[in-house]
């Protein structure tokens, strides 16, 4: 089964100039048009000479070399922009990649937010100020778009784009990649598996029905028995309904991200939530729950499976190693029996600021921290899993902690993608919207829901 590629909108499509608001205020990224000759245009001037600077800089992007780019006058100060990866190992990877650099450069980390709206916010609010501090950005998979457009991130010469992303997953390239340009470098990839426990479910469940049945049949001999999923209202809730829908053989946009196509495979996609929040198998606090939530209650012991990213894995190893034993893993549960699943694919991609006055030495910076070394330490130490394709059938990598890699593999090449589309935000916070609380989901409300997603597409509303 090949990696679902996703498909790129063509054509004179453009969100209008994004605008710095203070605290509290509503960011309107998209509607009306961009004069593609202002300074936060696409193809604005700070783009076309960060792109310059890149390809004049392109001999810097090893992690060697004895100039410092900074006149002579010592390294030179570079801000990472991300959220603070609870295993440490981006912080080591920022001190290993500066003292790599032989004195050219050394990374500082601004944290942000653990949630991906709020570190969203935060980098919007920052770069509609043209703030020349934000030389790395993380950012979600699906911002790329949106960055891009608004003229936020720089994109790499075609030449540097091959070297950096050589050997790398197809499709997390995809996900760092707009209008046939590399603007993001994938740090590393996500996929959910169904975690659940073995000495309380001898064989694994393959649908979602399935999962719900054994739930129930546990419930009824008083065992753990909740399926913990991400239920607030976020962006995990979104990717609970992109997945639920991809698996049901359906996808929310066309291919081109400019029309709503939810049909048949919406509807099984809000009946799985709604089976899921009348059962048993539903934790009594679901629908505020985020992937650290499912992770502690599943630590605790009151659930039989999880539905969840890797990094749970090292956690319960750290936190609960003797139910870490009991941890067994298979694929997402499926909509149609007989069919896989296509779980959401997720994890983050490090572009350079358009404003960045470094632009060199953070491409050389972005090269070291998405290394191979840098990955496999990510990887073990905090479970996120590698973008680097051939580490998933790398036996030492295998044994040496990563267990899971094969069924993760599985799940990336069968990967869904969300919508790719300038107007990502907006569509993903009406989805989040309109179907939450979980148990309210109807299919009622997938007509409005329809709507809601084509008013974001025209660009109607705002995104908080």
């Amino acid at each position: 089964m090949r990696i679902r590629q996703s498909r790129r909108p063509r054509g004179p499509r453009r969100p209008s100039r994004h605008f710095g608001p203070g605290p509290g205020a509503a960011v309107p990224v998209h509607g009306g048009h961009r004069d593609p000759r202002t300074s936060r245009g696409r193809r604005s001037t700070a783009a076309v000479a960060g792109a310059l600077a890149l390809a004049a800089g392109s001999a810097l992007a090893g992690c060697g070399g004895s100039d410092d780019g900074n006149g002579g006058r010592g390294p030179v100060s570079l801000t990472w922009y991300v959220y603070n990866e609870s295993s440490g190992s981006f912080a080591k990877a920022a001190a290993d990649c500066s003292a790599a650099s032989d004195g050219r450069y050394t990374i500082g980390i601004n944290v942000l937010p653990n949630d991906s709206d709020g570190q969203r916010q935060q980098l919007v609010r920052r770069l509609a100020a043209e703030d020349s501090s934000m030389d790395i950005l993380t950012l979600d998979v699906t911002w790329t778009a949106e960055f891009a457009e608004a003229g936020w991130a720089v994109p790499f010469p075609a030449a540097e784009a091959r070297r950096v992303t050589d050997g790398m997953l197809p499709v997390a390239v995809e996900t760092g990649t707009w209008e046939d340009q590399l603007y993001a470098v994938p740090l590393n990839t996500n996929a959910q598996l169904l975690w659940y426990r073995k000495d309380l479910v001898p064989n694994p469940p393959r649908t979602w029905d399935d999962m719900l049945a054994e739930a129930r049949r546990l419930a009824e001999a008083g065992k753990p028995h909740y399926v913990e999923v991400q239920g607030a209202q976020y962006e995990g809730y979104t990717v609970l309904f992109n997945s639920l829908v991809a698996s049901a053989g359906g996808q929310i946009l066309n291919d081109e991200g400019t029309e709503v196509v939810l049909g048949p495979p919406a509807e099984k996609a809000v009946e799985a939530i709604r089976a899921l929040a009348h059962s048993p198998a539903a934790d009594p606090s679901w629908s505020n729950q985020k992937e650290d939530d499912n992770r502690l209650a599943f630590e605790t012991g009151s659930a039989a499976f999880q539905l969840n990213y890797p990094f749970i894995y090292p956690s319960a190893r750290q936190n609960n190693p003797e139910l870490a034993d009991k941890i067994g893993w298979t694929q997402w549960p499926t909509l149609v029996p007989g069919q896989p699943s296509h779980t959401t694919i997720g994890g983050y991609n490090l572009a350079i600021g358009a404003y960045s006055p470094h632009k060199a030495q953070a491409a050389a910076a972005i090269e070291c921290m998405t290394s191979r070394e840098n990955q496999i330490r990510t990887a073990i130490d905090g479970g996120l899993p590698p973008t680097i394709e051939d580490l998933y059938t790398d036996q030492e990598f295998i044994d040496g902690g990563y267990p899971f890699a094969p069924a993760i593999y599985e799940a990336l090449r069968n990967a869904s993608v969300r919508p790719q589309t300038p107007a990502y935000q907006s569509v993903s916070l009406q989805i989040a919207h309109t179907l939450s609380p979980p148990s309210s989901a109807s299919l009622g409300r997938l007509d409005s829901l329809r709507e809601a997603i084509a008013d974001a597409l025209e660009s109607k509303g705002l995104v908080p």
